[in-house]
């Protein structure tokens, strides 16, 4: 048998590294491809889900947009990790809701933001100091107030109009397509409103009150004519006291609410507990950080979370969804599987 050549040996090396780097590379997420024009896409980075949807629904492809939160975590409690200070390095944009949500994300873009890169919160520039909440998972004296406006789809909208502008001000050759995205979203929101509107009515009066495990509604409960009970996570994030939970059986037992609602970030032994003592229906799907579905399905979508949420809260209260089934849930760009979502390792 002859024996390879040293050139042999060295050649068939190459080819098996060669093999061994594109299958490990293979199994890797990157970032999106940036051209080496004068025409590159801006690279913008969102938070949580629902609002990084929101930014696609008006960037669509003209811009490539990651996502820093994995769907499914609790936005509240999420460490940005080391890999992703070369994301937020990179991005042109930084949107962020703000309200002291993402305080340490907005901390390592401060600490690695390139030359050129800006930071925009929406929930700042969307309501007024004196319009903050407070409640039961975000008490005044914690001094950070409820962060979830894009719950109440006007603050959406508003976030919507925020983002526009942002993108048009960088990337003037695309502020027409902006523009006539953003104009779709407005009739979508205007749409999903009147609908929400409608399958809230049907609920009896005396069934539209919360109770929830995070204090996720308290934007939206007012506009639609319902009312925040409890909610059962301290502020803390630690499981309620056993006087805490005493005391929303008994509240429930007197208010005659027939479902207390749970979330799929924030599973809750706790609040089926309170369900069988207080004999009421313990829902567990309601969501407010991540989009229902996959990448790519029709209703992965923040108006597909607002869908579903309000659709599973009458049906609970005794009212009719059906108002909500001429909603259309796609995303306005088409598809969303070139949005990243979570780390990339």
């Amino acid at each position: 048998m002859k024996r390879l050549s040293t050139i042999g040996i060295i050649f068939l090396a190459g080819i098996f590294t060669f093999l061994i780097l594109t299958m490990i590379s293979g199994n890797k997420k990157t970032l999106p491809k940036r051209a080496a024009t004068s025409q590159d896409k801006l690279f913008v980075v969102g938070t949580v889900s629902p609002i990084t949807n929101i930014i696609f629904s008006v960037g669509g492809d003209y811009i490539a947009l990651h996502g820093l939160v994995p769907e499914g975590v609790n936005s509240h409690t999420f460490e940005p990790a080391p890999t992703d200070a070369k994301i937020l390095s990179q991005a042109d944009i930084i949107f962020v809701n703000g309200l002291n949500l993402e305080l340490p994300t907005v901390k390592m873009a401060q600490a690695n933001m390139k030359q050129g890169g800006q930071i925009v919160t929406l929930a700042d520039q969307t309501i007024k100091q004196n319009e903050w909440v407070f409640d039961f998972s975000f008490p005044k004296e914690g001094g950070d107030p409820n962060p979830h406006l894009w719950l109440n789809p006007m603050h959406a909208l508003r976030y919507g109009k925020i983002v526009k502008d942002t993108l048009a001000t960088r990337d003037p050759h695309h502020a027409a397509s902006y523009e006539k995205n953003y104009e779709t979203f407005k009739m979508r929101i205007g749409s999903l409103d009147e609908a929400i509107k409608k399958a809230i009515s049907t609920i009896p009066e005396k069934n539209r009150k919360l109770v929830t495990y995070h204090d996720s509604f308290a934007y939206f409960a007012p506009r639609y004519g319902m009312s925040v009970m409890a909610a059962i996570q301290p502020s803390s994030f630690s499981q309620p006291s056993a006087r805490e939970v005493g005391a929303i059986i008994t509240q429930l037992k007197e208010s005659g609410v027939p479902a207390i609602f749970g979330s799929e970030v924030f599973p809750s032994t706790v609040l089926a507990q309170i369900g069988r003592e207080a004999n009421v229906a313990y829902i567990d799907t309601l969501r407010d950080d991540d989009l229902p579905g996959k990448p790519g399905d029709s209703n992965h979508s923040y108006i597909g979370l607002m869908v579903e949420d309000v659709r599973t809260i009458t049906k609970a209260l005794g009212g009719d969804p059906s108002a909500l089934d001429s909603i259309a849930t796609t995303n306005i760009p088409g598809q969303d599987q070139k949005v990243l979502q979570g780390r990339i390792y």
